[in-house]
């Protein structure tokens, strides 16, 4: 609706930013999205408030399986089904793409478990 929201990508857990990888997933973000209109399908908010979406630009592009493909984002299994994203993830693992040609890629929930204890 033309306004500025805080999106949650569905189904896929990006690196933080200072996390390895992570600069890289939001520059390849940026470079999709920037000044570009898109679709946020939404599934409702966060326990943060942001919205939980798929966002997709208008010539159908998925950011969130572009991320994934790309290898710089986690299919979320916790929280995600999406057998496409499995997929995606599988061909950029056995490619070794983005973050899949660290020998042991450290996926953002458990790098975020390590910080949190760290500050304690």
């Amino acid at each position: 609706e033309g306004k500025a929201e805080d999106v949650r990508l569905n189904g896929i857990d990006c690196p933080e930013k200072a996390q390895a990888f992570g600069a890289q997933a939001a520059k390849f973000t940026i470079r999709l999205v920037f000044g570009k209109e898109v679709t946020v399908t939404s599934f409702g908010p966060d326990k943060y408030g942001r919205t939980i979406g798929d966002v997709s630009l208008l010539d159908g592009t998925q950011v969130n399986r572009e991320l994934v493909k790309a290898g710089l984002a986690w299919w979320y299994r916790k929280f995600s089904k999406d057998q496409a994203l499995a997929q995606l993830e599988s061909e950029a693992r056995a490619a070794k793409r983005g973050l899949w040609a660290d020998a042991n890629p450290i996926p953002p929930w458990e790098w975020r478990k390590l910080k949190k204890g760290m500050a304690q």
